[in-house]
């Protein structure tokens, strides 16, 4: 029976993350995972979709070259999605075959099997008992398949998939139906809308990514519609059939005829490993506190199946902490600063509160805005349909909330989440000088109380 320091059950983004970062700080550690290290990020969502997003967007810019003066045969300009799946393969193996590597160099004993909890203290795995001090649950989630008449038929015969399926299918549906309107939905949207397929996103909410702030989730709307892609919303599937799909709205049914079906309702945490432990959940996730412990001493939990924010870079960020504390520290993360992001065409990506929450939460606020026709990078890029939108407290100035939809924007809100963590003024960031041109100076014009360029 080998003993550890830690044991970490689950190899996504929170898991490896927390292995290696407490195999640095000297510890023993045992990492167990059933399928491939990366988790669901890095295998069947972050990163292989964007691996297809960026072959998506290549081929829309081919098709409208000419706006760059470019002049390109239409007759030749296509697509080989067997080819863009084999690459999006390809990066998948080089990252996950990194994060092996660095495990391995971090000496962290890595067992590939399912692992099964007995106790807080021994878990189970290929017919062998491990022994530790403390357990870091991070055994992620599985996207939800909902009890919609026919969606476990249509799922078992192909007919539906979850993003997991569809990141396989190398030939474009003529037609999809994307049922929800969240991330996912959106994102393979722009995904096969480009490809030439007829998409429609039929939505349960008043509108899509309904986290997003409201005139961004306007915009964006009006960008998918103006694109093709047909949106349905306050409406509800009914039934999923052999070739169609029965929705309700406006109190009438209506049936769509499809070729694909793609279920984007959300992701439920996988608990099953730790049935026996008799944690405290919270909904269907695991219950957690500020420091990620769980209602056992010595256990922790992770990423997705805390069934809150379910993002990678928040499972990272949980892993690292669950560690600093396990070693007794006492971290906790402000999740008001973490960024969230769409990557779509253009982009969004907002950090803080929307104008929404600002309002519900009573708070004294202003608004400025910046359009990207208004900064000289964007022009040069041909890329002006977007905008940055800052929220700024009253008293103190600080930045309550920032909204970027623009291309490149995911890249760009980590300087607005820095100026949250060292609790900036707005009139801080608009007087730190940004190069010029760059895209990011919409960040600085709109940090000003009056924007120069408008």
């Amino acid at each position: 029976m080998k003993n550890y320091d830690i044991i970490v059950l689950g190899g996504g983004p929170g898991g490896y993350v927390a292995a290696i970062k407490a195999a640095q700080l000297k510890q023993k550690v045992a990492l167990i995972e059933k399928e491939v290290v990366g988790g669901i990020c890095l295998n069947h969502g972050c990163i292989p979709t964007k691996a297809i997003l960026k072959s998506a967007k290549t081929y829309d810019l081919f098709k409208h070259a000419d706006k760059y003066g470019i002049t390109v045969d239409p007759a030749v300009i296509g697509f080989d999605l067997d080819k863009i799946v084999d690459r999006k393969d390809d990066v998948v193996k080089k990252l996950t075959g990194g994060v092996a590597l660095l495990l391995k160099k971090n000496g962290v004993d890595v067992y590939n099997g399912y692992g099964e909890v007995v106790s807080p203290t021994e878990v189970k795995v290929n017919d062998e008992t491990l022994t530790t001090k403390n357990l870091i649950i991070a055994t992620g989630g599985t996207a939800i398949v909902p009890p919609i008449p026919g969606a476990k038929e249509a799922y078992e015969k192909g007919f539906a998939v979850t993003s997991r399926e569809l990141l396989q299918v190398r030939k474009a549906p003529k037609k999809l139906v994307i049922v929800g309107g969240g991330v996912i939905g959106v994102e393979f949207a722009t995904i096969f809308k480009s490809l030439g397929t007829e998409v429609t996103i039929v939505e349960m909410a008043k509108t899509i990514i309904t986290p997003m702030d409201d005139e961004v989730i306007t915009a964006y709307t009006k960008s998918l519609t103006k694109d093709g892609v047909k949106i349905l919303t306050e409406a509800a599937v009914k039934k999923i059939g052999t070739d169609e799909v029965t929705y309700e709205k406006d109190g009438k049914q209506e049936t769509i005829k499809t070729d694909l079906v793609l279920i984007a309702v959300g992701i439920g945490p996988n608990t099953g490993a730790v049935s026996k432990l008799g944690l405290e959940m919270k909904g269907r996730g695991i219950k957690v506190d500020k420091h990620m412990g769980t209602s056992i001493k010595g256990v922790y939990a992770i990423g997705d199946v805390t069934g809150e924010h379910m993002l990678a870079h928040v499972a990272s960020a949980e892993g690292v902490i669950a560690i600093e504390n396990i070693l007794g520290e006492e971290k906790s993360i402000d999740y008001n600063q973490i960024p969230a992001a769409i990557y779509g065409h253009p982009e969004i990506a907002m950090v803080g509160l929307t104008e929404r929450e600002a309002k519900a939460q009573g708070l004294k606020y202003t608004v400025t805005k910046f359009p990207l026709a208004g900064n000289g990078k964007a022009l040069a890029d041909g890329e002006t349909e977007g905008f940055i939108k800052m929220i700024k407290g009253s008293e103190l100035d600080e930045i309550l909330g920032a909204h970027i939809y623009a291309y490149n924007a995911v890249d760009m809100i980590g300087e607005i989440g820095l100026a949250m963590k060292l609790e900036s003024t707005n009139y801080e960031v608009s007087e730190t000088i940004h190069a010029h041109p760059s895209l990011s100076e919409i960040i600085m014009e709109a940090s000003m109380d009056k924007p120069i360029h408008i």
